[in-house]
């Protein structure tokens, strides 16, 4: 990821962040093969000691704001994700893999270690155990792979177009879409959050969350539309 990627990148997501309009948020690339291939190591080579530390600070809150979003994210990864890649995806709640692709936080193998949030996120994801190999050996995984040990929610065949996960990813923004969107931010609050401590610290965030859900339009719109047994529209009110 360059300077210049790296700060439209941030725009984008501070952005998002207060955009009450947007449901979910799909990351993909526009590079066929790539989904992010990581940090540019020879523009990082030019870079003090001081700088690089800068730098890397900076690409840790662009994931930490990723995570934070509001609103449902997916990743759809149809190629490479290494180092930062897989760390972007790592950011988001749900990550769809093409079978080809190939994902791994190589940190290790030049002489670095996940900067961006990988070491805290992976094990979070796979497990310790899981994450502590992956990291220490800087292996590479498949799309099948990382679906067996639970890095991704979905492993699809890639397609001639190169963009199966992305095909993917759709459909289940799709299935998002429909459903009260301030319900669905406040579940992912909680859980996130509830995530973070004990459960009955998490208990508490969860009734914290309910309460706000309580007050809004789409709740009566829920149950107005299960008693006339019709779809509801929600409106995010």
């Amino acid at each position: 990821m360059l300077h210049a990627e790296f700060g439209l990148m941030y725009e984008v997501v501070q952005k998002l962040k207060h955009d009450n309009s947007v449901r979910a948020v799909l990351f993909k690339s526009e590079v066929k093969g790539i989904f992010c291939a990581g940090a540019d190591l020879k523009e990082r080579a030019q870079m003090s000691n001081t700088e690089v530390g800068h730098f890397v600070s900076r690409l840790r809150t662009l994931m930490s704001n990723i995570a934070a979003l509001p609103m449902p994210t997916i990743a759809a990864v149809d190629g490479y994700a290494l180092g930062g890649g897989l760390e972007l995806a790592l950011a988001c709640d749900i990550r769809i893999a093409a079978n080809s692709a190939k994902m791994g936080l190589i940190e290790t193998t030049r002489g670095l270690l996940p900067g961006a949030g990988g070491s805290q996120r992976l094990p979070r994801v796979v497990g310790l155990g899981m994450a502590k190999e992956l990291i220490f050996t800087g292996r590479r995984i498949d799309g099948e792979q990382a679906f067996s040990i639970g890095l991704v929610n979905h492993v699809v065949p890639q397609n001639d177009m190169g963009d199966a996960a992305y095909r993917k990813a759709l459909d289940l923004a799709k299935e998002i879409l429909p459903q009260a969107p301030i319900a669905v931010r406040m579940a992912k609050e909680s859980m996130n959050q509830g995530m973070q401590v004990d459960i009955t610290s998490g208990m508490a965030i969860e009734h914290m969350c309910y309460t706000r859900v309580i007050p809004t339009k789409d709740r009566l719109e829920g149950m107005a539309a299960f008693i006339e047994k019709r779809l509801p529209r929600f409106t995010g009110e």
